[in-house]
């Protein structure tokens, strides 16, 4: 993977296909293999669309940076990566966690080039004691299963997941895990005290085609909370899905599958037309 220089840091980036570009944001601590993980599988059947992924400052490969201390910052340095990438190019957004808080700063800064965004999981409160949350609760466990892996690994899989089976443990860990165990902690622990924007990153409202993909049982950002925003995306699909904690793209692949296909979908029917 080739490595873009922004203010000084060096931002590990991989462009696959060609076509629309689509920029890939992930959450805060894993890298981009969460978002790979869970969008190519999408495009195995769908052509015509150039996904970029990349691993934020102190995250996967990208190393953090000593003008990067807040929100902001990291907001400036995707903004500066997505107009050195694509100039003057028309994007989608696709993010997860903390990258759908992201993306939702890059509406507020680029809303004439945003085409589309689907948000999975998104932060809508960055400070945790507000957010409205529920009580973590496991909805499917193989036990037979569990007693296979060791105790610190069983902790770890059952604090952060609904669905207890191999088959989410082996994504769990091969694109969340991975990206989480060589993440700059201490880099991090900067931004974490300047988790919010610094600006009201909803004042405008998002006539394009979005998708909000919320987890019934995420006990991390919740569901409740996108109700409060969600007027400002008067051309959203709002799902709730049961059975999904904040690994929802694991935990409900299929329906992940379904949903992200057709907020594309309804994407390509507007640029249809209209010219871009």
């Amino acid at each position: 993977m080739p490595f873009c220089t922004i203010n000084n840091v060096d931002l590990n980036y991989e462009i696959i296909g060609e076509g629309k570009p689509i920029f890939m944001i992930h959450g805060f601590t894993p890298d981009s293999r969460l978002m790979k993980g869970c969008m190519e599988p999408i495009f195995t059947k769908k052509s015509g669309y150039k996904r970029i992924y990349f691993d934020l400052p102190g995250m996967g490969k990208t190393k953090g940076g000593t003008n990067i201390n807040t929100t902001d910052d990291m907001l400036n340095i995707v903004l500066k990566f997505i107009d050195t990438i694509i100039p003057g190019q028309s994007f989608l957004l696709a993010g997860e966690s903390y990258g759908g808080y992201l993306a939702r700063g890059i509406i507020a800064n680029r809303p004439e080039k945003v085409k589309g965004a689907a948000f999975i999981c998104p932060v809508i409160i960055p400070q945790f004691e507000k957010r409205s949350l529920p009580n973590h609760t496991v909805i499917v466990e193989d036990k037979t299963f569990l007693n296979q892996l060791n105790e610190l690994e069983e902790t770890d899989f059952r604090s952060n997941n609904v669905v207890l089976d191999e088959k989410t443990w082996v994504r769990y860990k091969d694109e969340i895990v991975s990206g989480c165990s060589i993440a700059d902690q201490e880099f991090l622990s900067k931004i974490r005290n300047n988790y919010g924007f610094s600006f009201d990153i909803d004042k405008i409202k998002f006539k394009k085609p979005s998708l909000f993909l919320l987890g019934l049982q995420d006990s991390v950002v919740g569901f409740k909370d996108a109700f409060t925003i969600l007027e400002n995306f008067p051309r959203a699909s709002f799902a709730i899905l049961d059975k999904a904690g904040h690994n929802l793209q694991i935990e409900q692949e299929n329906l992940f599958n379904l949903l992200i296909n057709e907020w594309l979908d309804r994407v390509l029917d507007v640029e249809e037309g209209t010219t871009i």
